[in-house]
């Protein structure tokens, strides 16, 4: 194999959504972020890229959803950039202490983020998380610049400051990605989020979306006036994820994953999801 991904099939279209997917688990995700996508009726390209951790049989049930697969590698780092970005050092090192991440999450599998400046067959592209759902038309960001990517706010204003790598707009080119191996790569470098630390660093002067085009599930219990189910186009699940079953905040975030099992099984999903009750309302309706 060689380093940019290989495809089952051409590209369909100029743009694309794109989205990874590391072990059966984000296949899983997957499954409800496609599904979600494919109800907004976008005409782009659905791009799923697979490390060697998947394989092809976990892809059966996304084929219903008619997505581009691409098969690549992780990234060509040094053994000794490997070694202090694995997942017990980093954590050991850069602890989350705000959420847990789950077991299966492997950080050096983030990086393979950056091959989506490989994808030079498509003039523009959104690259979106597979814990992540779609629920209103994104189109509009693939007339945004490179590289748009909205804040990592959940707790307060001080998040404004950092970007969250869950969605973000990228123009691709061999030349942008060859100069970002470069950077990634230099002795004793430690990228404390992985790809999220090494984009901001990249682009230091990037683009902030709206936090709707990434809303991040803690908002609903840290930041419940920020929280509107009109303008909210992204809801991205960080930390904890759905589909756990017994998650520490699972009570705290029920609405919320309810809607993502919905999306997940076809069963159940809202035919208006701005109409649904906000954090308020839905308290009120638990305490009555």
């Amino acid at each position: 194999m060689t380093g940019e991904p290989e495809f089952n099939k051409a590209q369909g279209a100029r743009y694309a959504y794109v989205t990874l997917v590391t072990n059966r688990d984000y296949v899983l995700g997957a499954t409800a972020l496609l599904r979600s996508l494919r109800r907004t009726r976008s005409d782009a390209d659905l791009v799923v890229l697979q490390t060697p951790g998947v394989d092809d049989e976990d892809l059966a049930a996304l084929k219903t959803f008619e997505p581009r697969l691409g098969r690549c590698e992780r990234l060509p780092t040094s053994d000794a950039f490997n070694e202090r970005h694995e997942r017990g050092r980093l954590h050991k090192a850069a602890p989350f202490s705000k959420g847990g991440k789950p077991v299966f999450h492997t950080p050096l599998d983030n990086f393979v983020k950056l091959r989506l400046w490989q994808l030079v067959e498509y003039e523009r592209v959104v690259f979106i998380d597979a814990d992540a759902l779609v629920l209103q038309n994104c189109d509009r960001l693939f007339e945004f610049p490179e590289f748009c990517a909205a804040p990592n706010v959940y707790e307060g204003l001080a998040d404004f400051h950092r970007l969250n790598s869950g969605v973000f707009t990228a123009r691709p080119s061999e030349t942008t990605f060859e100069q970002m191996l470069s950077r990634l790569d230099k002795p004793d470098v430690f990228w404390r989020r992985t790809d999220q630390t090494f984009l901001e660093n990249y682009f230091p002067d990037w683009h902030g979306l709206p936090v709707f085009y990434n809303m991040l599930q803690y908002v609903w219990f840290n930041l419940p006036e920020l929280w509107s189910w009109e303008q909210i186009h992204i809801l991205h699940y960080q930390y904890e994820k759905p589909w756990q079953a017994g998650h520490e905040k699972a009570d705290r975030l029920r609405p919320l994953i309810d809607l993502w099992q919905a999306f997940a099984t076809g069963d159940g999903i809202p035919a208006d999801t701005t109409r649904l009750k906000g954090p308020s309302e839905w308290a009120e309706q638990q305490a009555s």
